[in-house]
């Protein structure tokens, strides 16, 4: 219709102060992290500050580093702190502790420690440098949209060293028992991983989480009969059927996400992709 759109042009914040401003705001909904604290002091040695510290849905730490534009030392700096981190691993236990209590502080995820990294662009050796490293990076480059909207995009992620899990022995009953929904959770496995690129699987003792920089499905260990998956989706948007999809908003269950999707046959998993793949770019 003429005259009812406008075009809003994108652009870089006047400040870094206000990118990290309106991030540690909306830190959840933005970057899937539960923000802990801004500026964060590294003590007279270090002499630096850490411009976000959070906790993401797996419990893993989380560094934020914010430039307004191009940094080609956003990452190097980035990665100072999360050394740092983690070799003061009991005083971000502490500051976990004072924010969301002592359950989620004795669950810190420390095997896959992240840097985010919120800047206005980066080099092509910034992309690259990301997909050689052994940690957890996401680069992810920002604009304004007027004054009250942000755009997110993420460049490049890496998973950084996978974590590795002890195997489970079980007796003949439980693995001919367990065989066929094993089979159906691993064939689910291959196909959240193949939803695209820039997926890190997190392997966590309740459960999988698949992340892109936010979690987008978690897979519960398989029970006798069925396989729960659970997807980061609004369940109020789903058409729900029975027995196959249930809203478990503000219900206690392990991994992350409101919709629970069960699984019993190969043509469940079919009929899930849809799902899965609608949790996947929604993150």
């Amino acid at each position: 219709m003429d005259g009812g759109a406008r075009e809003i042009a994108p652009r870089l914040a006047a400040t870094e102060a206000c990118v990290q401003r309106l991030v540690e705001a909306s830190m959840k909904t933005l970057l899937g992290v539960t923000f802990l604290a801004s500026e964060y002091s590294t003590g007279p040695v270090h002499a630096g500050r850490i411009d976000s510290l959070g906790l993401d849905a797996n419990g893993a730490p989380v560094v934020v580093e914010y430039k307004r534009g191009t940094d080609p030392g956003v990452i190097n700096q980035g990665l100072f702190y999360l050394s740092w981190l983690m070799d003061h691993r009991s005083e971000f236990e502490h500051l976990v502790r004072d924010r969301l209590g002592a359950t989620a502080a004795a669950q810190v995820l420390w095997s896959g420690p992240r840097l985010i990294c919120v800047a206005g662009d980066y080099t092509r050796y910034d992309l690259h440098a990301v997909r050689e490293h052994r940690r957890s990076i996401d680069l992810v480059r920002y604009r304004f949209f007027g004054a009250d909207f942000i755009g997110l995009e993420t460049l490049a992620a890496a998973t950084g060293r996978p974590t590795q899990s002890r195997p489970v022995r079980r007796t003949g009953l439980e693995r001919a028992l367990r065989g066929r929904m094993a089979d159906l959770a691993a064939a689910a496995d291959e196909v959240l991983l193949g939803l695209g690129d820039g997926i890190t699987k997190v392997q966590r003792k309740h459960y999988n989480a698949y992340r892109r920089l936010r979690n987008f499905a978690s897979v519960c260990p398989p029970q006798r009969t069925k396989v729960h998956v659970y997807l980061t989706l609004d369940p109020a948007e789903i058409d729900l059927v029975p027995d196959f999809t249930r809203n478990v908003r503000g219900l206690g269950h392990h991994g992350t996400g409101d919709l629970e999707v069960r699984l019993r046959t190969e043509a469940d998993l079919e009929r899930a992709r849809e799902l899965f793949r609608a949790s996947y770019t929604a993150a």
